[in-house]
């Protein structure tokens, strides 16, 4: 199995959907690469968050029995009514009628569920929010907060992606407005390889994921369990600032970003 075939079946796998032999041929590939394994990691933080949040709507307890009621209540009123002695088979015709009547239920009862279920699907910027958050989650978990390469030169950081990246991160170092440069590293995020810097203010890490983007988007803010979010694309880059520093200085240190770009 290569990195094109796993990456297909991923979320299937994820979610345990996929067969035996299929699963173990992932489990193998897994222990051998880095990059797909950094894909599966993402995908199951996405899913504990949207399980944790929000976002996740299971399937109400009620529903099986409210089914079911109106089931007895077709068959009630069936039962009540008289055959016609018209009817060369009235029994078959009762029969046919309620269940007919209880398939119809049945078939509506799902089709409002799955209209349901679909319209809670989180959107692409949604997952795209749950993923940056859940990986700025990892880092803080991580010994060394997952940095690669550690260093507050913006000439030592910027070199160190070349030949790990398609494109070249703008780097830029704001200690000296409070916001030191720590280093930088690398992640998987909206099925590419993204650029990772890190920076400090006072005991804060600040997360600033970087990859191109076709277009310019506004800035945009997010929260999420004490956690803020900045996000916005100019000039080519996509931006995503996260940290739980309190939102002003966070905001503030966006600005300087922008500033520079």
């Amino acid at each position: 199995m290569n990195c094109n075939e796993a990456q297909a079946i991923i979320d299937g796998y994820v979610d345990r959907e996929l067969d035996l032999v299929t699963s173990l041929e992932m489990e193998r590939h897994l222990e051998t690469c880095d990059a797909c394994s950094q894909v599966y990691a993402n995908r199951q933080a996405l899913q504990a968050s949207i399980r944790s949040g929000s976002l996740y709507h299971p399937t109400p307890a009620h529903l099986p029995n409210r089914v079911l009621a109106a089931v007895r209540q077709v068959d009630r009123a069936n039962t009540a009514r008289r055959p016609d002695p018209s009817r060369v088979r009235p029994t078959f015709a009762l029969r046919w009628g309620w269940l007919a009547a209880a398939a119809s239920l049945v078939i509506v009862a799902l089709v409002g569920w799955s209209l349901g279920r679909l319209s809670s699907v989180p959107s692409t910027e949604d997952r795209l929010t749950q993923e940056v958050f859940a990986s700025d989650m990892r880092s803080l978990m991580a010994a060394n907060q997952g940095i690669e390469v550690r260093s507050s030169d913006q000439h030592t950081v910027k070199p160190w992606f070349a030949g790990k990246l398609d494109f070249s991160p703008p780097v830029q170092d704001f200690a000296a407005q409070g916001y030191p440069l720590v280093g930088g590293r690398r992640d998987y995020l909206n099925s590419r390889t993204v650029a990772v810097l890190v920076y400090k203010r006072h005991a804060h890490w600040i997360n600033l994921f970087l990859w191109p983007s076709p277009r310019d988007a506004a800035t945009e803010m997010g929260t999420s369990q004490g956690y803020h979010l900045f996000h916005w694309a100019k000039h080519g880059m996509a931006y995503w600032a996260v940290s739980d520093l309190n939102a002003h200085e966070l905001q503030e240190f966006v600005r300087l970003i922008q500033s520079e770009a």
